[in-house]
């Protein structure tokens, strides 16, 4: 049987191992990506076949929204209609906010909210 000792050795080693892994597939796309001259403005997809490999990449672009600033703009146009066909509204649980609501509340809001234990996450250090 592992001793705790034993396994936080070789989840820091793995831990390391994986990183690297991260880092040198990540250079590995960048210079698929300099060699093909994708324009990283674009989106869509580029499927090619290389020796045997289907190579797929995916030219996506990040879009981030200002909600308050968005609602204000449709507004200003009278264009607030078009808000829920165009854009996707995701609630997010501030958990603060939530802990420091009356259980009244709290019991009335939990009847939309589904909760479920994530994945622990771990940090170990090495403090040699």
């Amino acid at each position: 049987m592992d001793t705790l000792e034993q396994l936080v050795e070789t989840w820091t080693q793995c831990k390391k191992a994986e990183q690297m892994s991260i880092e040198t597939r990540r250079k590995i796309e960048d210079r698929i990506t300099d060699l093909l001259e994708l324009d990283l403005k674009t989106e869509g997809t580029v499927n090619l076949d290389v020796s045997g490999y289907k190579m797929r990449i995916a030219l996506r672009r990040i879009r981030k929204v200002d909600s308050d600033l968005l609602q204000e703009v449709a507004a200003e146009h009278g264009i607030q209609h078009l808000l829920s066909s165009m854009f996707r509204w995701k609630a997010d649980v501030d958990v603060k906010s939530w802990k420091s609501a009356t259980p009244e509340v709290q019991n009335v809001l939990s009847k939309a909210i589904t909760t479920t234990a994530g994945r622990p996450s771990y940090s170990i250090t090495n403090e040699e």
